[in-house]
């Protein structure tokens, strides 16, 4: 079995109870509830990642954010037939002030074929079955309970 490491900023942006989530279109998540993020890219800060993917995904630009947590989960899916064990270590952050409006379509191009585009949804009507492991940690750490 194959045993990665990814390395991912999110963002979580929350408002009367509600966060805003992406939908997945591809990888461990597909068809899950996630946080919009990702990857890491060589030379690129936890910050500037987290800053180039808010765009991307959720079609704004985060004025202000801070760090709130760092974690990680191991988890299992099957990639062209071969099962794989993902190391997801995360860099969580607050957004607290951003421009734009949250983009329910993003456009999917060869950058950006992950997010089938973001919305708020009320967290406590939210399912663990229905969200990735990174967004049931991060919404954990800061208070919110899950059924």
């Amino acid at each position: 079995m194959e045993k990665i490491s990814h390395l991912g900023s999110y963002g979580v942006i929350t408002k009367n109870n509600k966060v805003v989530l992406i939908k997945k279109a591809n990888g461990p998540y597909k068809g899950k509830l996630d946080l919009p993020g990702g990857t890491i890219e060589f030379g690129e800060t936890p910050e500037q990642t987290l800053l180039r993917e808010m765009k991307e995904e959720v079609g704004i630009d985060v004025k202000k954010c801070s760090l709130f947590d760092g974690n990680s989960t191991i988890i299992e899916w099957v990639h062209h037939g071969e099962t794989q064990q993902i190391h997801h270590i995360c860099f969580f952050y607050k957004i607290e002030e951003y421009n734009n409006e949250i983009k329910k379509e993003i456009e999917v191009t060869e950058n950006n074929d992950d997010s089938l585009g973001a919305e708020f949804y009320d967290i406590h009507q939210l399912k663990k079955s229905d969200l990735s492991s990174i967004t049931i940690l991060a919404l954990k750490q800061l208070g919110y309970k899950l059924d």
